[in-house]
């Protein structure tokens, strides 16, 4: 039987007004180094832990993006996005600052993808202005899902390294001057191959990238020749490699038009293994690298694809397998 529907979503009205970045200091000497509105010296950001240094990189944000949209506190109507700690705790933490109706949102690494979805949902249905974010960092992520970092833990050479940073999108159902556009969206569907290793996220993530980047096509009439370039969010290296070999066999060869933004971030040296993953690796790049390129028309049409692992400690601990989704916009300048 085939299961086969549509899962695609067209937007008439989502524009991207502007976006704003918070980047760690491994992440600003990477392959971006520049590109990124606030480069952090120490990733302790002033505060007395690294949980509320991550906190306070989403405040930052939050005030960063809008102040950079010429807008105030008063014109958002909506935050949308999320962290990948416990109960999203850096998102609705900073979101006290905030009078905008807050909806928080969790898909691991795919969660700034999902947001740009979300908030483009709630513009179409009357709302003017809504922040999309997303973030993460090393040392609350590394903790909270491996072990804690004062043990020195090997790294196997399939792991990637969590991102440090957060990116910020204003979007508006208005605009008076030419911006990108949010135009269509597919919504990812929970996926899972069996993968067990908690390292290998790369493996357990291309298979939804696949699902997903395939339906977008077939519910689009679509290829990946319509497309200037296709961004994952993290698949790393070696997710990478296997997302070709599975879009190849669904009949789609994406090789000349993919990217990772993960797998991009960060210089080999830096031994990153794999390269980045956390739910700031798209954000980062969407809103530090994207944005400009499509504003000085180097990119008239790209697809992001987010994709994020939805494990958690405890069902690592208990032996499960890791379920993975992926959520894709296209963007159009």
């Amino acid at each position: 039987m085939d299961y086969y529907k549509k899962r695609t979503l067209t937007f008439p009205n989502s524009y991207v007004i502007d976006g704003y970045t918070v980047a760690g200091p491994k992440e600003n000497d990477g392959r971006y180094k520049g590109f990124f509105d606030l480069a952090l010296e120490d990733d302790m950001f002033g505060q007395n832990t690294f949980e509320r240094a991550e906190r306070k990189m989403f405040e930052h944000a939050i005030d960063g993006v809008i102040g950079k949209a010429n807008l105030t506190n008063a014109d958002v109507d909506a935050l949308v996005g999320g962290d990948l700690l416990n109960q999203i705790i850096s998102m609705s933490f900073s979101a006290r600052k905030q009078h905008a109706g807050f909806l928080g949102l969790y898909n691991a690494c795919a969660t700034f993808a999902e947001s740009l979805i979300v908030g483009s949902c709630l513009l179409n249905n009357g709302l003017e202005n809504v922040v999309c974010i997303a973030g993460s960092h090393f040392s609350t992520a590394e903790r909270q899902y491996r072990y804690p970092l004062e043990l020195g833990v090997l790294r196997s050479p399939v792991t990637q390294w969590t991102a440090t940073g957060v990116g910020a999108t204003v979007l508006s159902n208005q605009c008076e001057t030419s911006t990108p556009k949010v135009t269509r969206a597919t919504i990812g569907r929970v996926v899972d191959y069996g993968i067990m290793d908690a390292n290998n996220m790369g493996a357990a993530m291309a298979p939804s990238a696949c699902d997903t980047l395939v339906t977008f096509f077939k519910d689009t009439e679509t290829s990946p020749d319509d497309y200037d370039a296709i961004f994952t969010g993290d698949l790393g290296k070696l997710g990478s490699d296997i997302l070709l070999d599975l879009t190849k066999q669904e009949g789609y060869d994406i090789s000349a038009k993919q990217h990772d933004c993960g797998a991009s971030l960060y210089w080999d040296e830096q031994q990153t293994y794999q390269g980045g993953s956390g739910a700031a690796c798209s954000a980062l790049v969407f809103n530090g690298v994207l944005l400009g390129r499509l504003r000085k028309g180097e990119y008239k049409r790209i697809l992001l694809a987010g994709t994020g692992a939805l494990m958690s400690p405890t069902t690592s601990f208990q032996g499960d397998s890791i379920p993975a989704i992926t959520h894709l916009v296209e963007v159009c300048f």
